[in-house]
């Protein structure tokens, strides 16, 4: 953690991060202060950006989304009118979960979910079609091994100096 977070700060996010919906009382007594300064610690967290947000995790299974895939998109050109373009189609789709941008062959991986097979070859097709899009790869997920959305926080990090 940065040196500017304290152990009271670690103790308070991974609190949050494993029940984001508990009350600031429960919090409190959970990492060992008083409500008020508890309180005045978290909204500290999400003015600095420690804390993005609340959300809940849903089954993409159970809601109906049957099909979790990764396109991974290479575009003609990286100049940036073209990457802003690309991520501007990107945001205006639903069956796009995640977007990142990678550095080598890839420009960007695409995770996404589509409720049957022949949806998501719709949405290739409008992705292969999108700005600056020179071609696109796709891979089906099997299985999922590992879905951990939190962020480690008991892994040690470089000392700073």
């Amino acid at each position: 953690m940065p040196s500017r977070l304290d152990t009271i700060d670690h103790k308070i996010l991974a609190e949050l991060q494993a029940d984001g919906r508990m009350t600031n009382v429960e919090l409190a007594r959970r990492v060992g202060i008083s409500a008020p300064p508890c309180l005045r610690r978290v909204r500290s967290l999400e003015e600095d950006g420690f804390i993005r947000g609340y959300r809940a995790l849903l089954s993409e299974k159970l809601l109906g989304y049957e099909v979790v895939c990764f396109a991974m998109v290479h575009l003609a050109s990286q100049a940036d009118s073209d990457l802003k373009a690309f991520e501007a189609f990107v945001r205006t789709s639903p069956e796009v979960r995640e977007c990142w941008m990678l550095s080598g062959e890839i420009d960007f991986l695409l995770k996404c979910v589509a409720p049957d097979l022949a949806t998501f070859q719709d949405f290739v097709a409008k992705l292969t079609a999108a700005p600056a899009v020179k071609n696109v790869k796709t891979s089906l997920t099997l299985r999922c091994s590992k879905d951990e959305a939190l962020v480690p926080l008991d892994v040690p990090l470089p000392e700073e100096g």
